[in-house]
């Protein structure tokens, strides 16, 4: 089976080298930038990846143009901020050696969080459907968090897809003011309404959830950090629905 593997990048030159090194066991590397403007495209071109541009047209988009790209049976999905550990190199191996591979594989993403590898907190089992035979795989129309879906039978690899994402507070409230807007967007299009009492709820709720019940204080100040950032982005997008709701309904005029 000739394995693919696929990574949408723009302004990634920082973290794309060491994604980039955990896939060089694939048969090929397509990196699909969308219009970078540090050395994305010279770092991919130096560690022997096939780099096709394309102009920036939303994640989902941007996933399936990178997908009609790849040449392989079956194609292995990274983030440029994401590695493949050792022991998820050798489960995609051996479950692609087998007489009859599965369509489609979930990996467990790993995240690390300002230092520390999360257990707790809804972080420690977090399974997404990454490695997938090329012709049953497709990425349903999503404006964020867009994710594959396979036609066919699908099993888990419990090697861990690495994933480091935010280099400071400030890049993570960055990534965070643009994901809520898109979801508040993706929201408001298929017809959610806003409602106070639901976001005044939220935030407290979310807190406690993941710090408490999900035991997000046993990963000491990042598990707190994980639970109150990731609250306040839960709240962040209801605030944004009731935003756009907002300013959809405002008389035009006057």
């Amino acid at each position: 089976m000739r394995l693919s593997g696929v990574v949408i990048a723009q302004d990634e030159a920082r973290d794309l080298p060491r994604c980039l090194r955990s896939l060089a066991f694939c048969d090929e590397v397509v990196v699909v930038d969308g219009g970078s403007r540090d050395r994305t495209v010279d770092v991919a071109e130096a560690a022997g990846a096939r780099v096709i541009p394309n102009p920036w047209p939303g994640y989902a988009p941007q996933r399936r143009f990178a997908l009609a790209q790849a040449k392989g049976d079956y194609v292995l999905v990274a983030d440029a901020d994401e590695w493949v550990s050792d022991e998820l190199r050798g489960d995609i191996e051996r479950a692609l050696g087998q007489a009859k591979p599965l369509d489609g594989y979930e990996l467990r993403v790993q995240n690390r969080f300002f230092g520390r590898w999360l257990r707790f907190g809804g972080k420690g089992h977090d399974y997404h459907l990454r490695l997938f035979r090329r012709e049953a795989g497709s990425y349903p129309e999503r404006r964020v968090h867009e994710g594959a879906v396979v036609a066919g039978r699908a099993g888990r690899l419990r090697g861990p897809l690495c994933h480091d994402s935010y280099a400071d507070l400030s890049d993570y409230l960055a990534k965070l003011d643009r994901y809520t807007t898109l979801s508040a967007e993706e929201r408001l299009a298929r017809g959610d309404r806003f409602s106070p009492l639901v976001a005044a709820v939220r935030l407290p709720f979310g807190f406690l959830w993941r710090y408490l019940v999900q035991l997000g204080f046993l990963d000491g100040w990042p598990g707190l950090l994980h639970a109150a950032l990731a609250a306040y982005g839960d709240f962040l997008k209801l605030a944004k629905l009731g935003e756009l709701e907002a300013r959809r309904d405002r008389p035009r005029g006057g």
